[in-house]
């Protein structure tokens, strides 16, 4: 099954699951061993699939007004372009948080209301665990650490805290939850984002073993000298590998993963036609590479929006001739 052209769409190969050249090789390799491992096929059910995008932040922009709640939806977040990659016989539902605070008395309207004009299920995270959930863990303790960046001293900001670990876990169960209940069946696909939610193919996996999981890694990921630094580097490593496909910007970054899971866990992976994959608990799972880049047709559109055609102009006057 083939998706639309263009580099950003290659993140739709997680929808897509668009390795079948390796999936025929590794049976022709691995056997019977292979056809009981969960499949990735698309074409294995009739009817309409499902596919859940799962991101922190959901592709909205909200606004409280004086009659109630405005809801736009953001053409130029990542997730919401990389729906565009996705074949036509996909239903697709977005998993996510808000950018705003809602009231608790307002949060099942502002749901239903989401889920009626966008086809967004809300996630509604206590303020106190998305304190220390995202400002706390994944920006002073998960980005750093994949940025290369470690404390130095003892008392250097950024060291690992058990305190925001704990709302880390919490918050994507909070994720999970809100999964589980917007999946019609384990054979469902979900499509998890980035570091924010790096716990949640575990939480999946328990709930649904059979769970059709990708997870595409946004930011770098660390070589195993950096890695190895984290407290709980053996439950992430194992968490994104209950994902059936993992996807990288570079074959860099895939290649620290793959050292990372050989030093520490003490799994090999395997080279079958260009495709690359680890077992892991009689599952094959896929790593890919998909570089990702900008939608050319947003990028072209934006020369006619009305806020930049000063700005046009005043470079066509300066370069002119």
């Amino acid at each position: 099954m083939k998706t639309m052209g263009g580099s950003y769409h290659n993140l739709a190969a997680l929808a897509t699951a668009d390795f079948s050249d390796a999936r025929q090789a590794q049976a022709t390799r691995f056997g019977q061993r292979q056809q009981n491992a969960s499949s990735l096929s698309l074409d294995s059910n009739s009817g309409k699939n499902r596919l859940i995008i799962v991101s922190n932040v959901l592709p909205i922009r909200a606004k409280r007004e004086p009659e109630g709640w405005q809801f736009e939806w953001d053409e130029d977040a990542l997730v919401a372009q990389a729906k565009e990659g996705v074949p036509d016989e996909f239903e697709v539902v977005f998993v996510g948080s808000l950018s705003v605070d809602v009231d608790v008395m307002e949060q099942e309207e502002v749901a239903q209301q989401l889920k009626q004009q966008h086809n967004c299920a809300p996630v509604f995270i206590a303020p106190d665990v998305r304190e220390k959930y995202y400002r706390g863990f994944c920006k002073q303790q998960l980005w750093p650490l994949f940025h290369y960046v470690l404390p130095m001293s003892p008392s250097s900001a950024g060291r690992f805290n058990s305190e925001l670990w704990q709302a880390y876990v919490k918050a994507n169960k909070t994720f999970m939850e809100k999964v589980v209940e917007e999946c019609a069946s384990d054979t469902d696909y979900v499509w998890i984002h980035d570091y924010h939610l790096l716990v949640l193919p575990s939480l999946l996996r328990k709930r649904f073993n059979k769970i059709r999981c990708g997870l595409f890694l946004h930011s770098p990921f660390p070589s195993s000298e950096i890695f190895r630094t984290f407290p709980k580097r053996e439950e992430l490593l194992r968490s994104m590998l209950n994902a059936d496909l993992i996807g990288f910007h570079t074959f860099d970054y895939a290649r620290h993963f793959l050292s990372c899971a050989s030093r520490m866990l003490g799994l090999e992976h395997e080279t079958l036609r260009g495709a690359i994959s680890i077992e892991y608990y009689g599952r094959n799972v896929g790593i890919k590479i998909m570089p990702t880049g900008v939608n050319p047709q947003r990028l072209l559109e934006g020369f006619s929006w009305a806020e930049f055609k000063w700005r046009r102009g005043e470079l066509v006057s300066q370069f002119e001739g």
